[in-house]
């Protein structure tokens, strides 16, 4: 399985990055399914989903592993307080790692995801960050790769 994030590519970088890794499946992690700015809108649901259908990629949301809008509001806050921005975030607070670990990883039933995952091929975990460590879906990885022994690998921009 890899993580991928929306930050940093466009449209082609991104199909190209998953095409390279082999990505079979993408699982959007995401709550809210829509990227702001122009550069992003590749990225919107209705238009990724259709990139991907034309690239042969299938697509999932699993909004059960998406944070909350109250965990959200939570790291944003940290955020403004460290003086970073969502797009330049390197870490995420420990309180919301904390929380979302508990409030959502821990009840999370992880088995169905990875009895999906692709015979050939690889999935991808969808989020909006560049860097895995400034997102949940290193979360959601770490926990797959202790408990299911599924290897992870990250993707990033070039």
């Amino acid at each position: 399985m890899v993580t991928i994030g929306v930050y940093g590519f466009d449209g082609d970088s991104f199909l190209q990055r998953l095409r390279e890794a082999n990505v079979r499946l993408v699982l959007d992690v995401r709550q809210r399914r829509g990227v702001r700015g122009p550069e992003y809108a590749w990225a919107n649901s209705a238009r990724l989903q259709a990139a991907l259908a034309q690239a042969r990629i299938a697509y999932e949301h699993h909004l059960e592993l998406a944070p909350t809008t109250e965990l959200r509001q939570l790291q944003y806050a940290e955020d403004d307080r460290q003086g970073v921005g969502k797009r330049s975030r390197r870490e995420l607070a420990a309180e919301y790692t904390r929380r979302y670990t508990t409030e959502i990883l821990d009840s999370a039933d992880l088995t169905p995801i990875v009895s999906a995952l692709p015979s050939s091929g690889t999935a991808a975990l969808l989020c909006v960050e560049r860097d895995p460590e400034a997102c949940h879906r290193s979360l959601i990885a770490q926990r797959l790769a202790e408990q299911h022994r599924v290897t992870i690998e990250h993707l990033r921009p070039w």
